[in-house]
């Protein structure tokens, strides 16, 4: 029955709009945030993947797999800068394996609104293509059943002209941010966003022109302050509206400095802290900053009406990215202003 069921709600309800992934570690993964976000680190180079298992302890777990790159250029004369990037998703989910891929080129333009706090407006399109298919042979459908009990040997009479679709993204975003405080060692940024702009075709029947993908409306925000020489304070905040659904989730990250070398000012740093995802999940979250290498760590603790049958076991999540600055600047290149987020 529950094949049965989820299969009915996934692709013969009409009417069905279908919905993304997310992560609890979104922070990591920040142009599936906003791709305005595209390029707003400290440095010129962002490689960044995540691994996400959920809800082992109710069924066939969810896995969701991402990895993208980003290159930060200067343009002009005026400190601008433009980021191009690569945003790679791999979604697969139930019994039936229902699985989305999706390859998404990025561009931001980030323009240079005041040098003295590094304030910068972005804005940025990504669009590419992004392919779904089930595997229709680890359905149980009703005809199956013999007296109440699946019999594999008897084949249905349900006929699957197609078990794949393909289509084409798109999203635009706009981001501010700046740097404040003694040195602008202290950073913010606020933007908004629109995932599914085309409102893409994603039923699986040639006719059914009703199952969309809805579009996705996002607000996120990040702030990084330094409470101490050694030791700041990151916070994150994302909303997600899309359809009827919405999801809030944010929290905080303590970070303290292990070992820094004053040459390069590159760190070792540990960071501790948590997100709440509303009426949803509780996250705690480590992450390990060895100088411009990241890992992270995350579990959800359920606090959903689902916790009766996962016994509060969500998922977990394991993430890494690194930074890296190119060696291609002029003598002057280190008072070049630079969109960035200390993290």
């Amino acid at each position: 029955m529950r094949r049965i069921l989820f299969f009915t709600m996934l692709l013969l309800t009409a009417g069905l709009h279908a919905q993304d992934f997310s992560f609890s570690q979104f922070y990591e993964k920040p142009l599936l945030r906003n791709p305005s976000l595209a390029g707003v680190f400290d440095g010129d180079i962002r490689v960044a993947g995540i691994f996400r298992n959920q809800w082992q302890s109710v069924t066939v777990p969810y896995q969701t797999t991402a990895a993208s790159a980003e290159v930060k250029f200067p343009i002009g004369n005026a400190n601008d800068y433009l980021t191009v990037g690569l945003e790679m998703t791999n979604d697969v989910a139930g019994d039936i394996k229902l699985k989305r891929t999706q390859l998404l080129p990025v561009i931001n333009f980030h323009k240079s609104l005041n040098e003295e706090y590094d304030s910068y407006l972005s804005v940025a399109f990504m669009a590419g293509s992004v392919s779904s298919q089930f595997d229709a042979t680890k359905l149980q459908l009703d005809d199956q059943f013999v007296a109440g009990a699946f019999n594999p040997n008897n084949a249905t009479q349900q006929v699957f002209k197609s078990t794949g679709i393909n289509y084409w993204d798109l999203a635009t975003g706009v981001t501010y941010s700046m740097g404040f405080g003694d040195m602008n060692t202290n950073t913010f940024y606020v933007g908004a966003s629109m995932f599914h702009v085309n409102k893409a075709k994603v039923g699986f029947y040639a006719n059914n022109e009703t199952t969309t993908l809805q579009q996705k409306f996002t607000l996120n925000t990040g702030l990084t302050t330094q409470t101490g020489d050694y030791n700041r304070l990151v916070f994150f905040a994302d909303y997600y509206k899309q359809g009827g659904n919405y999801q809030i989730m944010g929290g905080a990250l303590y970070g303290i400095d292990l070992l820094q070398h004053y040459d390069t000012d590159e760190k070792v740093s540990l960071y501790v802290g948590g997100f709440y995802r509303w009426k949803d999940a509780l996250v705690p979250v480590v992450k390990l900053s060895v100088y411009r290498l990241n890992i992270g760590l995350s579990y959800d603790v359920n606090t959903s009406q689902l916790k009766t049958a996962s016994q509060s076991r969500g998922g977990f999540e394991l993430s890494a990215s690194y930074y890296a600055k190119l060696r291609i600047r002029n003598e002057g290149a280190e008072k070049v202003r630079c969109v960035k987020f200390v993290f």
